[in-house]
């Protein structure tokens, strides 16, 4: 391979020719081959839209050169149109506090600047990495920056694919509100409930989940920037400050403001903590309903097999005509890596030292991936096994009628130990509720009809008395 070769306040390093990163980022390519994979697009962009507002407000105050500035501006533009995707390479688990994905970045930008200026790559002379691209900033306060930008982008994304989750899980509430079902609690029978109950309730749950991540938002949009090194500000104007942060506010569509203390700012993960959490959280809940769902589709003949989900492939190299639910099966997976991804930002916020969290990449990573891959699955779970559900409401109704719950129903009518004794009668027998209550003379069969109309025992209230 062709090279070129750059120097740093380290040396001389081999670049490959034609790279737009330089020096610093050639020595974490070679220094973190630790997972193959490259920095989360978002993180990308958000840290490009600071540089770019950082030139904007640099130039306003009179201390970056127009010229240079809008080089620097073009550059990044051309990034955030799609542009030398290929050159941001540093691998997400490379050194603390993300310096090597910072100056990736910095030195893609003054590569291009330069030769928007008519220079050539690996001369900085028109365009430093670090003097121009760099100015008033540091790591320290534009990663941590970049990242809350970057969570805040795809938090609401994600968001939007929950609410059409929960609105799906709605509607099918809607379509099968009529199917009336047993209840199941520790996996045996109970007293009635709608299948349509079941599905409005599913829809809830992830509608809180939803509301959960959107209240973990504002913390992130307390933005450090302008903090420099460890949060006192050194070698960035106050007018610099309240600049690069209107220009974020403009380039992102986000409603972010300087934060109060910027030292506080530098130190703290909080803010990621709680999202992860709140992620986790949501994880969790999908886990449960992608769990019951498989139930419910169980079988087709030996399970209970009282909704049917969409057949996606076939389900087994062996056994022909097998169908998997595969849908819920993926999100299962998903969701755990989440809760485990939870872990490791709670592990990694902990670990900051006095004015820097160090951890701040595996933070990123994470948070990042999570969002990612939650909103990818969710997407899916929701448009190719959701929407399409439907149910089998002749074996919801045997259940229902074979099911010893009902034996609840009579408590109010017979007491509980009679109750009691007939729904053991019916376990013992195998025969149904009714028949048992009918053979025994205990009520008419006009009053067994009254205390066991099954719609009304799924809404509030003791039915069947006076």
């Amino acid at each position: 391979m062709a090279t070129r070769l750059e120097k740093d306040t380290m040396g001389v390093v081999e670049v490959p020719e034609g790279a737009y990163y330089g020096a610093q980022t050639q020595r974490a390519v070679a220094n973190f081959p630790i997972s193959g994979l490259k920095p989360h697009h978002a993180l990308v962009r958000s840290t490009v839209r600071i540089k770019k507002c950082a030139a904007q407000a640099n130039m306003t105050t009179g201390r970056l050169d127009a010229e240079v500035g809008g080089a620097i501006v073009k550059a990044a533009d051309e990034v955030l149109s799609g542009a030398l995707a290929d050159q941001f390479v540093v691998d997400p688990f490379q050194a603390g506090a993300g310096t090597s994905h910072n100056m990736n970045v910095n030195e893609v930008l003054a590569n291009r600047a330069a030769e928007l200026l008519g220079g050539k790559q690996g001369d900085y002379s028109r365009v430093n990495p670090n003097d121009h691209v760099n100015m008033a900033q540091s790591t320290n306060d534009v990663f941590p920056t970049a990242m809350r930008l970057a969570a805040l982008e795809l938090a609401e994304q994600t968001m939007t694919e929950l609410a059409g989750l929960s609105a799906a899980f709605e509607q099918k509430g809607k379509e099968f509100d009529g199917i009336l079902k047993s209840g199941r609690t520790h996996l045996q029978d109970a007293v009635p409930i709608r299948l349509g109950q079941e599905f409005a309730a599913y829809g809830k749950a992830i509608g809180n989940n939803r509301a959960g991540i959107e209240r973990a938002l504002p913390a992130l949009r307390e933005l450090g920037i302008g903090g420099t090194a460890v949060g006192t500000g050194l070698n960035a104007e106050e007018a610099f400050i309240d600049l690069i942060v209107q220009g974020l506010a403009r380039e992102t569509g986000q409603e972010v403001n300087r934060g109060g203390n910027l030292v506080e700012r530098m130190q703290n993960m909080d803010p990621f903590v709680a999202l992860s959490s709140t992620l986790k959280g949501t994880a969790l809940n999908l886990i449960r309903i992608a769990n019951d769902l498989r139930l419910l589709s169980s079988g087709p003949r030996t399970g209970l097999g009282e909704i049917n989900l969409p057949a996606m492939q076939p389900g087994s190299s062996i056994m022909p005509g097998k169908v998997n639910p595969v849908m819920p099966e993926v999100t299962t997976m998903v969701c755990f890596q989440v809760v485990g991804a939870d872990l490791t930002v709670a592990m990694a916020a902990q670990a900051g030292q006095l004015e820097l969290n160090v951890m701040m990449p595996v933070i990123a990573f994470n948070t990042l991936f999570s969002l990612e891959i939650l909103k990818n699955v969710v997407h899916q779970f929701t448009t190719l096994c959701v929407a399409g559900i439907s149910a089998n409401e002749e074996h919801c109704r045997n259940y229902l009628d074979q099911s010893v719950g009902l034996a609840t129903v009579l408590a109010p009518s017979i007491g509980y130990a009679a109750a009691a004794e007939v729904a053991k009668e019916s376990a013992r027998t195998g025969k149904s509720i009714r028949q048992v209550i009918l053979e025994s003379g205990i009520l008419t069969e006009a009053e067994l009809d009254q205390v066991l109309a099954p719609f009304p025992l799924t809404t509030p209230g003791v039915h069947g008395k006076g």
